[in-house]
């Protein structure tokens, strides 16, 4: 099921979710001693292994961290061959001063932002959502 291309329309149909909870990326060298029932995902690096997954997760773990976000995910199916739209909206988040972390899931795009700016972007991506209606 291949999913949308077209810009304006990914743009108009990217309805911004905001997942409940706190997440965290913490890196670790040996990832078979974190469950992967407990992660969100995993890239490998070549200093270890970055995973993102629940704050109060990596607590219970006693993973390091420094980076506390919300995770946003844009419910549109984009096409992994789509182009322009994280160019698109990371633009309009950098305009407004939102960090964001961006990444794409065969369905979905899932941009992670610092907690305190959850609401904010949620409400920037609405409104550039809605100017392309």
């Amino acid at each position: 099921m291949a999913g949308e291309t077209n810009i304006s329309l990914l743009i108009k149909g990217m309805q911004p979710k905001l997942n409940m909870g706190e997440y965290v990326f913490c890196t670790v060298k040996d990832i078979n001693k974190i469950e992967r029932k407990d992660t969100i995902c995993e890239f490998k690096e070549k200093e270890g292994t970055t995973i993102v997954i629940h704050r109060k997760k990596a607590d219970e773990l006693s993973l390091n961290y420094d980076y506390i976000a919300s995770w946003i995910t844009l419910m549109i199916h984009s096409s992994l061959d789509a182009v322009g739209l994280t160019a698109l909206f990371s633009n309009e988040l950098a305009k407004n001063n939102i960090s964001s972390n961006v990444i794409a899931g065969y369905y979905h795009d899932h941009i992670f932002v610092n907690k305190k700016d959850a609401e904010k972007t949620i409400r920037v991506l609405t409104m550039l959502s809605d100017s392309y209606k």
